[in-house]
């Protein structure tokens, strides 16, 4: 008995000393979880309105560091929080109407893409040269959410966030997946210096392969994006064009911002005029072409004669080409169009948006959609149809690409226009429907992004503003307030060079897709034989 009574009061003492000890293990645990979610949103604040590009580089070094050296199916855990960490906040403005439902699931149904990339950066971060492989993987798992599902959703590409980084010319090299590469290879160098550092002071050893390439992986991005500077210019090399952009707000905000269609397309015609009376009073040069945003003219003019008429008169008053963003109904058939409006002939060219949003423009699965919410197909009454031809309008001699609003999200969409002859490139959008929220902000840098990797001009005409005028180094020269009539005029080069990355297309990206398969081919690889060997 007396024996049993000490067991008992031996057990009863230890027990408050491990309870503790328990805890401490548990939280322990939770930290890579943590870091991986904390750094998901350190990357989020590297992005537009705000300019702190350069927090990519902790958010990949931490990421960096969470991964290191675990199993693919921890990777694919904290690679899912790391997502949820970046694109919850990122894509937020998704909810703004529609409320919550639709942005968590989108938010969700992305991240299982950066899932697989942490558990393919988990894989090959026990090989050589690491950092390497792990960024590759990343542009690997880009390229894959900016194709599917339903046409792909690349908002959110690293590229996107760099608009005033350092990185920024790379994007001439390589287009966005070059400028995203460096970036996280830049992030993921920069924990395994740190992390090399701290093992040396360990063991005072260091070795000299490894530190080699954690070094490269830092500096190489670096010296790569100043040598890219020569390819950023704003030099005319097919003279100039005296452009108007014109942004004449709507009535309000919100889904219901259109409810008063006529309403828009007289506010535009009606600031078209203004500043065709300020031409007359000289108060400012007379341009040589006019563009207005997407959705200016929801009345088709086609099938309106007071729209056509309304259009008409404004293209008379400022007595130059107008490209109108209009919605027309043809063979029973809805497109989102931009038109060429001639003052004297009327409309002679059109151009169909070819890549259509998704539960915006059209509805994927409508009869599922429709069994779970019937005011989503309500909302989305008829799909737009796709265009499949780039729109390239000659406007007063100069050959002015169109990429409308969510297209500027794709590469090739932009591309095309380029190498189909385009001397500078508009992006007419409509962002009212997500009132003032980052979405306008983050479009706006894609498309000073898409300056710097074209070096073309870009022009964002939008209904309730950011409007922008943008040069071919990135670089905003003029820009509007939002929700205010406005117009800018400016003198603007056009250009008809190409950047390698223009001549080189899908290349860049598919190499690298080529060498994080390779990369994981070779940890896989490696994997098998590790097992095999333990086990004989």
């Amino acid at each position: 008995m007396t024996v049993t009574a000490t067991s008992v009061d031996e057990s009863d003492q230890l027990q408050p000393q491990n309870a503790p000890a328990s805890r401490a293990a548990r939280l322990v645990r939770l930290v890579p979880a943590l870091a991986a979610a904390l750094s998901g949103v350190l990357l989020y604040v590297s992005f537009p309105p705000r300019t702190l590009w350069w927090l990519a580089l902790p958010a990949f070094a931490v990421f960096g560091w969470v991964l290191r050296g675990r199993s693919w199916k921890a990777g694919l855990g904290l690679g899912y929080l790391f997502g949820l960490g970046f694109l919850l906040p990122l894509l937020v403005w998704t909810g703004v109407e529609v409320g919550a439902g639709p942005w968590l699931a989108l938010a969700a149904i992305e991240a299982i893409f950066v899932a697989l990339v942490g558990a393919g950066v988990a894989a090959v971060s026990r090989l050589p040269g690491w950092p390497v492989w792990a960024a590759a993987v990343w542009i690997a798992g880009e390229a894959a959410r900016a194709r599917v599902p339903f046409h792909g959703f690349p908002w959110g590409k690293i590229a996107f966030g760099q608009a005033d980084g350092v990185f920024l010319p790379l994007a001439a090299v390589g287009g966005t997946p070059v400028l995203g590469f460096a970036v996280a290879l830049c992030g993921f160098g920069l924990y395994e210096v740190v992390r090399l550092l701290v093992e040396g002071r360990r063991t005072r050893t260091v070795q000299r392969s490894a530190a080699a390439v954690a070094l490269l992986s830092v500096a190489v991005p670096v010296v790569g994006a100043v040598a890219a500077r020569a390819l950023v210019s704003d030099k005319a090399e097919d003279g100039y064009a005296t452009v108007a952009v014109i942004q004449g707000n709507v009535p309000r905000s919100g889904l219901e911002f259109n409810a008063q269609r006529r309403a828009v397309l007289d506010y535009h015609a009606r600031e078209t005029k203004r500043l065709a009376a300020e031409v007359k009073a000289g108060k400012i040069a007379k341009p040589d072409f006019v563009l207005w945003p997407e959705n200016s003219s929801d009345v088709d003019p086609f099938a309106n004669a007071d729209a056509y008429a309304v259009i008409d008169s404004a293209a008379k008053a400022i007595g130059v080409p107008i490209s109108v963003g209009g919605v027309v109904e043809r063979d029973g058939k809805l497109w989102n169009e931009q038109i060429l409006w001639d003052p004297e002939k009327g409309p002679t060219d059109t151009y169909d948006k070819r890549q259509i949003q998704p539960f915006g423009e059209y509805l994927p699965l409508r009869g599922l959609i429709g069994a779970i919410n019937s005011n989503w197909t309500a909302m989305v009454r008829q799909d737009f149809s796709r265009g499949t031809k780039p729109g390239v309008f000659t406007m007063d001699k100069a050959k002015v690409g169109l990429v409308t609003c969510y297209e500027a999200a794709f590469d090739w969409a932009v591309r095309s226009e380029v190498t189909d002859g385009a001397q500078m490139i508009s992006v007419p959008s409509n962002n009212a429907t997500f009132d003032r929220s980052e979405m306008t902000y983050q479009q706006l840098a894609m498309s000073r992004v898409r300056a710097v990797e074209h070096s073309r001009t870009v022009t964002v005409p939008v209904t309730s503003g950011v409007s922008a005028i943008i040069m071919p180094d990135g670089k905003i020269t003029q820009k509007t307030g939002m929700f205010v009539a406005a117009h800018l005029v400016q003198k603007v080069p056009l250009r008809s060079s190409q950047t390698p990355a223009t001549r080189l297309g899908t290349l860049p990206e598919l190499a690298l897709v080529l060498v994080a398969a390779g990369g994981l081919g070779w940890a896989i690889g490696a994997g098998v034989r590790g097992r095999r060997a333990r086990n004989v």
